[in-house]
């Protein structure tokens, strides 16, 4: 195995670990206006305990896409070139998305004011609908392919993007996200607001295992080779499984089945992409591979070498945060606003 093919795997599993981790984050925004509801007397402890739960966690788990980003520039600088050029305006919407939700999440408790907690509870439900649901899009048409011409441009327009392909894996994505956030928040949880999230991820799993299934084998039929049948059965099995636990109110099981069934997705999307990075519908030959893409040999090794060095590190680090931060979080644990009055803003 050489160097590109390192890299082409170590890529793969930057966007898993941020899939898997970020998922449960997009998925918690996702499910604030039903688990939080507003007339509810305790609305808003009930919306501080959710967003609590990834607290600690979102901004370290949003390093895997920063890291991602960045070893795909080093590794493969003509795929981060034609990606970022051809997929410009789904990616921008993505990275607004992000940056509305950083500064809703961020932002949420420094005023104590009604309308102000409102608007910033819309930002964190934008910021994360819209990333589950284009990140699912983006990723959909790169395994499916745009049209690249011989200059390594992308010729393909925003709504050649939305094709059916695309859209119901922006569709998977968002529904996988929703049941992994609420089983998330079931496992992080206690006293009615994990009595809630049990109840949503059981009625979440009921289009999410469908829809992730057509999504997987549409993907395994048309691109997928040999080997990614494992893949489509690893991730069927995972996704009935979570139906099963969420039933029996095991939410342990479920969130480790959930986390199985996005690694699985994720492996079948990479494996199906191998050895191209961007096919190209207009011509094979105009397609972009690991060798064709990749930096130089020496590049290469000196981040491999800097990544051995350094993944142990962070994966230690972030590791130990999950641990300190492991207990369960309820409503009734929530202290009173200490935000500015309204009238100081």
């Amino acid at each position: 195995m050489g160097l590109q093919e390192v890299w082409f795997i170590l890529i793969a599993v930057l966007f898993t670990g941020y899939f898997v981790l970020e998922g449960f984050d997009f998925g918690v925004g996702m499910l604030m206006p039903v688990l939080g509801r507003r007339k509810d007397p305790r609305g808003d402890n009930r919306r501080r305990a959710v967003l609590n739960t990834i607290g600690p966690v979102w901004d370290g788990n949003e390093v895997w896409l920063i890291t991602a980003g960045g070893a795909l520039f080093a590794a493969f600088p003509e795929w981060y070139a034609t990606l970022f050029s051809g997929f410009y305006l789904p990616l921008l919407i993505i990275l607004v998305a992000l940056i509305l939700r950083i500064c809703a999440i961020e932002w949420r408790g420094k005023v104590d004011d009604d309308t102000w907690r409102r608007r910033a509870d819309w930002g964190i439900i934008f910021g994360s609908w819209v990333p589950a649901v284009l990140w699912g899009v983006a990723f959909a048409n790169i395994v499916r392919g745009v049209d690249i011409n011989a200059d390594k441009e992308v010729t393909s327009s925003f709504f050649d993007l939305l094709n059916p392909y695309a859209l119901l894996g922006g569709l998977t994505t968002a529904l996988v996200f929703a049941l992994h956030g609420a089983v998330f928040l079931a496992l992080k949880t206690k006293g009615d607001v994990r009595t809630d999230s049990v109840r949503l991820a059981r009625w979440l799993a009921i289009p999410a295992v469908p829809v992730a299934g057509g999504f997987v084998l549409w993907t395994q039929l048309a691109y997928g080779t040999g080997w990614t049948w494992a893949m489509v059965g690893i991730g069927a099995v995972a996704l009935v499984g979570v139906v099963i636990f969420t039933q029996l109110d095991r939410e342990g099981w479920a969130f480790l089945l959930t986390t199985f069934a996005i690694v699985a997705t994720i492996v079948l999307l990479f494996g199906s992409l191998f050895p191209d990075v961007m096919p190209s519908t207009l011509d094979p030959a105009w397609s972009l591979t690991i060798e064709n893409a990749s930096s130089s040999p020496y590049t290469l090794k000196i981040m491999t070498w800097a990544a051995a060095f350094m993944t142990p590190v962070v994966l230690i680090y972030q590791g130990w945060t999950y641990w300190v931060f492991r207990k369960r979080i309820s409503a009734d644990q929530i202290p009173p606003s200490i935000g500015l009055p309204a009238k100081s803003r």
